[in-house]
């Protein structure tokens, strides 16, 4: 790993931000606050390359990692589009089909998902699992054709826009007959699969949903990759969930950040601008440093996941998600607090960003389970749960 970025990534920075401020924050906004989606954005960044550039390039993507996707997500949250789905479909299901995949699920799914004309959800969180991924009951069920998978699933993202669904359900061990983690691609339209949305207090184009999965029929090759191997591979998808989501608070962070400086610069009360008192220029210097500090730990996992190194990209990838949800938090709070009674109103675009970054000190993973799998794994505490 490199502090100095290469030439390449530097101009995808550049391209990617430059798209971004095309759409800017009041176009997000207005699709979010109408019932609106993304679309037209999605689609670009697919045709311009970015959706699938952490992708193989036989499969249509750019052949490069999870450093070069987050880069993207990245820098479109600092415009003020984070686009939510970038941490499900192509970095979640699309590593993990790349990885695992037989070649034709390869050929079937990876095209789309790195074009962006295909969007896949990721299916893992329960109603009674909450964080404890042992305590999953969707299962399938083997029949004479493939499988029969039942269960309830809730806080899906993007069930709206998606074509299928990259669920995590659990299969019996023939020798043993425990259960045991296996993944399986679930088609939007199959008979069985219904969902509703989940109204939630959140200014998001993104839609949340439960999902109902009724003895839904699937071929045998919609299982991905090994029955044996299924809980290795789950990981290998929710390691780059990290980072990325890391990658979306911090892009949240950055533009919140933006915003409260340019203000504090042009706003005069006094004799001088507000941004000349330290009350004001001293939190937003240090949500600048942490903002840097966060994506550091964030590049960091990028670059061991990249380099095939799982076992420490994952206690890098939770420190960074952890550092990036918290300092996104403090930046949009200090970015209302900076604007004042602006900073309240729809005009200025700042206090809706406050639930988008409150959401990432618990999505997708909470900030306590990850300070309790720092306490275990990188201390070597005793599990606490």
């Amino acid at each position: 790993m490199s502090f100095i970025e290469s030439e390449e990534r530097r101009e995808l920075r550049k391209v990617v931000g430059e798209l971004g401020k095309k759409y800017g924050y009041k176009w997000f906004n207005q699709q979010a606050r109408t019932g609106g989606h993304t679309t037209e954005l999605w689609l670009e960044a697919g045709k311009l390359g970015f959706l699938g550039v952490n992708l193989p390039e036989q499969y249509g993507g750019g052949g490069g990692g999870m450093a070069d996707l987050s880069i993207v997500l990245e820098e479109l949250g600092a415009a003020g589009c984070p686009l939510l789905m970038m941490v499900v479909s192509p970095s979640i299901c699309g590593t993990v089909i790349s990885r695992f995949g037989t070649d034709e699920q390869k050929q079937h799914w990876l095209p789309g998902l790195a074009d962006g004309t295909t969007i896949m959800a990721f299916a893992i969180t329960e109603p009674d699992a909450g964080s404890n991924s042992h305590q999953i009951t969707t299962t399938a069920r083997r029949t004479e054709d493939g499988w029969s998978l039942t269960g309830r699933k809730v806080f899906i993202s993007g069930l709206d826009v998606a074509k299928a669904i990259l669920v995590v359900g659990r299969t019996e061990d023939a020798k043993t007959g425990k259960l045991k983690p296996a993944l399986f691609i679930v088609p939007i339209d199959a008979p069985g699969v219904e969902f509703r949305q989940i109204e939630m207090d959140l200014i998001s184009p993104d839609k949340q949903y439960a999902l109902f999965l009724d003895d839904v029929q699937l071929p045998r090759e919609a299982l991905v990759g090994s029955e044996d191997a299924a809980l290795m591979q789950l990981f290998a998808g929710l390691n780059p969930e990290r980072i990325m989501a890391s990658a979306f608070a911090i892009g949240i962070g950055r533009h919140a950040l933006d915003k409260a400086t340019a203000y504090v610069k042009e706003r005069q009360v006094w004799k001088a601008p507000i941004g000349a008192h330290q009350g004001l220029a001293h939190p937003l210097a240090q949500i600048k440093i942490e903002l840097e500090l966060a994506r550091l730990m964030m590049q960091k996992a990028a670059a061991l996941y990249d380099a095939g190194e799982d076992l420490a990209a994952g206690e890098t990838a939770n420190m960074a998600k952890y550092a990036a949800g918290e300092v996104a938090v403090r930046a949009t709070d200090q970015a209302v607090q900076s604007l004042g009674g602006n900073g309240m109103t729809v005009e200025y675009g700042v206090a809706s960003l406050v639930a988008a970054a409150r959401a990432t000190r618990i999505a997708p993973v909470s900030r306590e389970m990850i300070l309790n799998f720092v306490a275990q794994h990188s201390l070597g505490l005793p599990k606490s749960y």
